[in-house]
């Protein structure tokens, strides 16, 4: 009985890990950025300008907004609230805030090099949470103590690597980007230029995968454990 609990307890927390894992894979708010500033085309053409940045795994997208009192909510980031149109480019080769061609070769391969490795782990957790599941499906119908420890072994694993892209991320966000130089760059045109940063829901989601992976993880190598003694 108390076996047949933890096997729906793992299994219910990893489909549980493994849903946070691909929402936080498949949507572009990993970040949220919006841009305010007062610009200036000649000495009496100014104008008031906001911009709204999201990116993710896959894409980094951009659209304009009107300033109200509301101008830095996190809703702006909606669905529903966003424009009608929205320009978008491959997050991979435009990590915010650069954009090839527009930054010195240094500081854009270096991101790119960074942001590669941080890609190549959150395909990798993905996968290996996937590869996780199966390996229980598969231990299921036999009983196997062989599989669940492997597929428990994933969870972990999994787990691990998926704290290791949030790590990075937020190492990027706080260092690699480089947001103070590209502040003093957008001063020149727009003097009173202001960024504000966030994590988006997509970052958020990432943890809560973790912890849910990581538990499931445990509790199948346990289940396999226990399988493997009451065999002996």
């Amino acid at each position: 009985m108390k076996l047949s609990v933890a096997i729906f307890f793992g299994g219910l927390f990893g489909a549980l890990g493994i849903l946070f894992f691909l929402v936080a894979f498949g949507t572009d708010y990993w970040l949220l950025a919006t841009e305010v500033g007062r610009c200036s085309d000649s000495l009496n053409d100014t104008r008031e300008e906001i911009t709204y940045h999201h990116e993710g795994f896959f894409w980094r997208c951009w659209f304009s907004g009107s300033i109200d009192e509301n101008t830095n909510s996190i809703w702006k980031f909606w669905y529903t609230n966003q424009a009608p149109s929205k320009n978008c480019t491959h997050a991979y080769l435009s990590p915010f805030p650069f954009f090839r061609d527009e930054h010195n070769s240094t500081a854009y391969d270096s991101a790119i090099i960074y942001r590669g490795f941080w890609s190549v782990l959150l395909l990798l957790g993905v996968v290996t949470a996937v590869l996780a599941s199966f390996f229980i499906i598969c231990a299921a119908p036999f009983g196997s103590h062989v599989l669940y420890k492997v597929g428990g072994g994933f969870f972990i694993s999994a787990g691990i690597l998926f704290t290791l892209v949030v790590v990075m991320y937020v190492i990027w966000l706080q260092a690699m980007a480089d947001l103070d130089n590209y502040v003093t760059i957008k001063k020149i045109d727009c003097p009173d230029f202001i960024i504000y940063v966030r994590y988006g829901w997509s970052f958020i989601l990432a943890p809560v995968g973790i912890f849910f992976a990581m538990f499931s993880g445990m509790l199948f190598l346990l289940v396999g454990r226990t399988i493997h003694l009451h065999s002996n």
